[in-house]
């Protein structure tokens, strides 16, 4: 592990006791993060994407194995704020304003409210929703929440953002146009991203490491180190490297469900 070691992650298990028995959610993760490194988890539905990131975040605790976040235990990391959490939902309150909704956090934490208004002004110009914070929920379009949720997540300013399949209910459109401003907001904030999708072009044009894996349990079969620059214009995804990278996350699909 090197100084620059966000997220480590040794042997890890982890084994769900169920009234028909155990699950084996995860089994012997090994993988490295390093500070500013975008992480993609892909592989298809209960291969233990998720659960690896709740493990990140202190919501899950292995069975087996070490994690640990910035130096410290999760639950260590999570009592000191290392990391935003954007879930797949938007989650926001109806009866709260935009702006409401962001401030939530930040009210818990016991900020001022100078400071609440600070930090949602800020958020809200990161994510392009400047202007919109007397707005409800229900006035914005399923992007446009989604935004609001990261924002949420980016109020409190954690070196981490944790994003659990955060576009996966959006039209295409949608999401290509979410996916060029995450990287926007990356450069500019040059968080530390775990980011879980079942999308193969979402992972390959997001991220600096992908991360494949296996059906139940949950093992890693490839970690990919992505060469394309960071900047990247989403016509990148017809360049030979691109396409390259897809065929070599699909291959390890592919071998993961011929070695379970």
């Amino acid at each position: 592990m090197t100084a620059d070691t966000t997220i480590n992650a040794q042997g890890l298990n982890l084994t769900f006791e169920t009234n028909d028995g155990p699950v084996h959610a995860l089994k012997d993760v090994n993988l490295e993060i390093k500070k500013g490194e975008f992480v993609s988890f892909i592989g298809p539905s209960g291969c233990g994407k998720t659960t690896f990131l709740r493990c990140i975040a202190g919501l899950e605790t292995p069975t087996g194995g070490e994690i640990s976040v910035n130096g410290m235990t999760p639950d260590e990391a999570r009592m000191a704020r290392a990391y935003g959490y954007v879930f797949q939902a938007a989650g926001l309150y109806p009866w709260r304003t935009i702006g409401g909704n962001i401030k939530l956090p930040l009210e818990i934490m016991g900020f001022s409210k100078a400071e609440q208004n600070e930090r949602v002004g800020r958020v809200l110009e990161l994510v392009d929703l400047a202007g919109f914070e007397k707005k409800f929920p229900w006035q914005l379009s399923g992007g446009m929440q989604q935004r609001a949720s990261i924002a949420r997540a980016l109020a409190f300013d954690a070196d981490i953002l944790l994003m659990d399949e955060p576009f996966g209910a959006l039209d295409e459109i949608v999401r290509d146009h979410l996916n060029e401003q995450l990287l926007q907001l990356w450069a500019r904030t040059e968080k530390t991203i775990g980011f879980v999708t079942h999308s193969i072009p979402e992972a390959v044009y997001l991220s600096t490491k992908i991360v494949v894996m296996s059906p139940r349990p949950g093992r890693i079969t490839d970690v990919i180190e992505s060469p394309l620059p960071k900047e990247r214009p989403l016509d990148i995804r017809d360049s030979a490297a691109f396409i390259e990278i897809a065929h070599r996350v699909r291959d390890g699909l592919r071998a993961g469900h011929v070695d379970d």
